[in-house]
């Protein structure tokens, strides 16, 4: 698995979003052609700072988090074939074969990045995620839901890729938790903070959670099993 991640071409693909070209077209041939290859579990990982990690099976038997891939176009490549089924699963496209995700924290990572005139939530993809609220948890964590586009999977679909926008939760990376302070009003209740904060002229909620809740609500999985 791992050499086989480590040989993905490294053309810079013009990303498409219009149904069956939302993913890199040689990696839908590929589909096609090899319809059988099988699916794989536990090599791949996205933590908590949107960083994708490999993790061999040493890593995996002793519960390691694996090691973070520097390549540049690896990455961007992940990126562009990230997409979810109809389980929740996320899984990385890697040619023909579908490499599931164990997710540390939520599948969509976000950085707070300066924009012409105001912040813009990026995630670990480069794509633009849309504040509705946030959600903090017990452990102080701020967990952001809004929209974002990303690739689904539908079997038996003449066109079993398509890109939605669709609602889902995002970990806000640790290193903008400042940032997001001065945006916010809060108040601590018995095991999290609730409150607001403000947004592109907007006055949005947080609420408490608990963060074995979160999987539940938002519709993911956190360990993909097959």
């Amino acid at each position: 698995m791992q050499a086989t991640l480590q040989k993905i071409h490294s053309t810079h693909l013009q990303r498409r979003t219009d149904c069956i070209k939302s993913m890199d077209p040689q990696v839908l041939r590929s589909i096609v052609k090899w319809p059988e290859v099988p699916h794989c579990f536990g090599w791949l990982a996205l933590d908590r700072r949107g960083q994708w990690r490999m993790r061999d099976e040493y890593s995996q038997q002793n519960q390691l988090p694996g090691n973070v891939i520097r390549h540049e176009a690896l990455n961007e490549c992940i990126g562009r074939n990230y997409a979810c089924d109809a389980s929740g699963r996320y899984f990385f496209q890697n040619g023909p074969q579908r490499v599931f995700i164990t997710l540390d924290a939520a599948p969509w990572i976000l950085r707070l990045m300066p924009d012409s005139s105001d912040l813009k939530l990026l995630t670990q993809c480069q794509s633009i995620f849309t504040a509705q609220g946030a959600l903090s948890d017990e452990s102080g964590n701020i967990y952001i839901s809004g929209l974002v586009e990303q690739t689904f999977y539908e079997e038996n679909q003449d066109h079993p890729f398509s890109k939605k926008e669709c609602l889902s939760l995002a970990l806000l990376h640790d290193h903008d938790l400042g940032i997001f302070s001065e945006l916010a009003q809060v108040q601590e209740s018995a095991c999290s903070f609730k409150g607001s904060w403000k947004w592109h002229g907007k006055e949005l909620p947080i609420d408490p959670i608990h963060s074995h809740e979160l999987a539940k609500q938002f519709h993911f999985v956190l360990r993909p099993t097959d």
